[in-house]
């Protein structure tokens, strides 16, 4: 039988291990970022066709940060955050 059962399990058990925990948050990071920017973009009623327009970029470039494929600077995030009126905010935890 398999000892992790589900997969919060096999998580917490694979977070104790300090490398994938710190490449785990990494990648939680960027997939929230991500989400925030593709739910502001449904929210404001806007194609990801219409939102690149907006940002003098591809639809492709804007598909790619949704999904978290895309390296996303800090000044693209304010320039999206300026699209949406909005102003991106960084906290450290």
């Amino acid at each position: 039988m398999n000892k992790y059962k589900t997969f919060r399990n096999h998580l917490k058990a694979e977070l104790k291990n300090s490398e994938f925990k710190k490449a785990y948050g990494r990648e939680d990071f960027i997939i929230r970022v991500a989400v925030q920017i593709a739910q502001e973009r449904q929210k404001h009623c806007l194609t990801q066709k219409e939102l690149a327009k907006k940002l003098h970029t591809s639809q492709q470039t804007i598909s790619r940060i949704e999904q978290g494929d895309q390296n996303i600077t800090i000044g693209l995030i304010e320039r999206i955050a300026e699209v949406f009126g909005r102003k991106p905010v960084l906290k450290f935890n």
